[in-house]
């Protein structure tokens, strides 16, 4: 099959399986985002969720975690793993915001990308859940899993994933299938066990590597 063909019928099949499909992190502002993002890093979404109510309560502002005792937020992040390492960035990206962008989260790639623990992946995911810009696909470990078992990509690096995919894809798309992609990953085609006979896009997935 074409694999023009492949990713229009793929898309279409995610339409229609996760219309809804969205991040699955729990959020009410730009900044609540951007630190459950870097969070997510290694660690699930269900356990960020479970550590973000609390946190989030504690540092409502950007000056907030910027002025943050690092004790007290490595604490509060400890179970999502790699704490230190997360702290820092996030208290880096804070501050920059403080100094640099008025203590708002940036709206442009260039700028997200200038914060500490903000590569393309966390700046498509704030791009397109908080200000609907389509800049990029997200690649997570699901995404390249998906993109490799659906013959979307041969490419092991994320960014190469991502401009093959960019490129298969109208633009119009890319916050829904990056979104749609990491909720079928979760639900249907897991790195373990796929569940490929109750998949509904199996007549057009070659299934590589299963």
């Amino acid at each position: 099959m074409d694999i023009k063909v492949r990713v229009g019928r793929i898309v279409a099949g995610l339409r229609k399986l996760y219309p809804k499909a969205k991040v699955e992190l729990d959020y009410k502002t730009p900044l609540e985002l951007l630190v459950a993002t870097i969070l997510s890093a290694q660690c699930t979404d269900k356990r960020v969720n479970m550590v973000t109510p609390a946190l989030f309560a504690r540092f409502r502002t950007a000056r907030d975690y910027a002025e943050a005792r690092p004790a007290e937020l490595e604490a509060m992040i400890h179970s999502t793993g790699f704490f230190r390492a997360k702290a820092s960035s996030i208290q880096a990206a804070a501050a920059k915001m403080v100094s640099e962008f008025k203590g708002e989260v940036p709206g442009t790639m260039d700028d997200l990308r200038t914060l500490k623990g903000v590569g393309r992946k966390t700046a498509n995911v704030i791009l397109g859940a908080v200000f609907n810009k389509a800049e990029g696909i997200v690649v997570d470990t699901h995404v390249k899993r998906l993109a490799f078992r659906m013959g979307l990509s041969d490419c092991k690096d994320p960014e190469d994933i991502e401009a093959g995919l960019m490129a298969l894809l109208p633009r119009k798309d890319w916050i829904f299938f990056s979104q749609a992609m990491v909720w079928h990953g979760r639900r249907v085609c897991s790195a373990a066990s796929p569940d490929c006979p109750a998949c509904s896009l199996k007549g057009f997935c070659p299934k590589r590597g299963l």
